[in-house]
Order: structure tokens, then C-alpha cells, then sequence
């Protein structure tokens, strides 16, 4: 496991994964084409919390993404933080959905939640094959992280 930075513990908005997705694909419900989806997907992104310089490091790059992705970890097996960010602005959108579903959980159920709200509010359908392989990577990361701490 790599060295993790001091990340402070949140609460998520929503008290399970679960509840974090029925939410976004309640929210992505209210936009009725894709042009508004992606504007609110920006608009996600550009409401990330601060990420250091000092955490843009190969350490914490994701691979398999077009665009830059730097992904830190922190917390424990019972509560695992998240803290990312991306230099395309959809992305960061999609960082802060993964981030929603993901961070602030316990291990067990980070590895427990398969991503259905991908496919719920259609991202499956809407992405470029280098975003859908860039969202794979980061939930791949993810998942890794938090096995090393449920292990």
C-alpha cells in the first residue's frame, strides 16, 4: 500500500453507496438531453475539493486514463477516503460521482458496490470509449485501494 496523505474523514451526504446512487440517478433524471447531463457533470467537477500540488505524483496517478487523473487515498479499512482530480473538465465531473458513491465508506462496501448508476443515468451510452476506459481505470483504483485496507 502506498503512503497515504492526511486526508480529513467526511461524512458522505448519503448514508450508504447505495443511497448515493439512487440519488444521482435521481438528479440526472431531472435533465432531459445530454448537453444539460454533461453541463451538470462539469459543474460536479468544478466543486471538487481543493487537491494539493504536492499529491500530483506518478504515486497517485491513475493509468488507462486519456486525461491526467491523480486519485489519493486515505482513512482506514472502516473508513476510506478519497480525494482526486483531473485536468478535463467531464472527467472531474465523473470523479465526483465515483467520489459520492465511494468515498467515505467502509472497505467492505466499497468493494461490495458494483457502479450501477453508470448505467442507470446512461453513462454507458454517452461516453467516448477513452472516458468509459478512463472511468474503469478509476473505479479499478478504487477498488484496489480499498482491498488493501480490507485485507
Amino acid at each position: 500500500m502506498i503512503a497515504t496523505p492526511d486526508i480529513a474523514l467526511l461524512q458522505p451526504a448519503e448514508p450508504t453507496a447505495d443511497q448515493a446512487q439512487a440519488a444521482i440517478a435521481e438528479e440526472f433524471g431531472y435533465f432531459s438531453d445530454w448537453t444539460e447531463r454533461y453541463q451538470y457533470l462539469i459543474d460536479l467537477g468544478r466543486k471538487l475539493p481543493e487537491f494539493p500540488q504536492e499529491w500530483r505524483i506518478d504515486e497517485f496517478k491513475v493509468t488507462g486514463c486519456q486525461s491526467q487523473v491523480w486519485l489519493a487515498p486515505g482513512g482506514n479499512a472502516g473508513h476510506v477516503e478519497f480525494r482526486a482530480i483531473s485536468d478535463s473538465s467531464i472527467v472531474s465531473g465523473l470523479i465526483a460521482l465515483l467520489l459520492r458513491v465511494y468515498s467515505g465508506r467502509p472497505a467492505s462496501e466499497i468493494l461490495a458496490t458494483e457502479p450501477r448508476f453508470v448505467e442507470a443515468i446512461g453513462l454507458s451510452r454517452h461516453l467516448s470509449p477513452t472516458r468509459s476506459n478512463g472511468l474503469a481505470a478509476m473505479l479499478v483504483a478504487i477498488r484496489q485501494y480499498a482491498g488493501a485496507l480490507d485485507a
